[in-house]
């Protein structure tokens, strides 16, 4: 039982930095810079489903591989939830496309490095946990 909260724990940590990181390359026009439409405002509607998604997520890292190097567990698991919101999310949820392609060409690219994040900041957060 303590893995898994440490791990949901983590991931919700996770979120926070993927979330905040996505809310300030659109604030800061990163997003908008390199032709993507990806600028959400800092709220609690945006922000809440984001990381309890991020702790569910998270639990991914309960699967025994690699735990000697988190880092690189962390990496693998985050293409997982990129895959979902290019394949799933964006197209059939949110009507932007395959990719996400109605956002912007390079929109999986950032889904992708938005997504790293999440997944280098939950393992750090399970190792420092420890």
């Amino acid at each position: 039982m303590k893995k898994l909260l440490i791990c949901f724990a983590a991931g919700c940590l996770g979120a926070l930095a993927n979330s905040l990181a996505v809310w300030a390359f659109g604030e800061y026009g990163i997003t908008k810079h390199f032709g993507v439409a990806i600028a959400p405002a800092l709220k609690l509607s945006w922000l809440y489903p984001r990381i309890v998604w991020g702790g569910l997520w998270g639990l991914v890292f309960v699967l025994p591989f690699m735990n000697s190097k988190l880092i690189t567990k962390g990496a693998i698991i985050s293409i997982f939830p990129t895959l979902v919101q290019l394949f799933v999310i964006f197209p059939l949820k949110a009507g932007k496309g395959y990719f996400g392609m109605d956002l912007g060409m390079y929109t999986p690219v950032f889904v992708t490095f938005f997504n790293l994040i999440w997944g280098v900041v939950s393992a750090l957060a399970i190792k420092y946990s420890r």
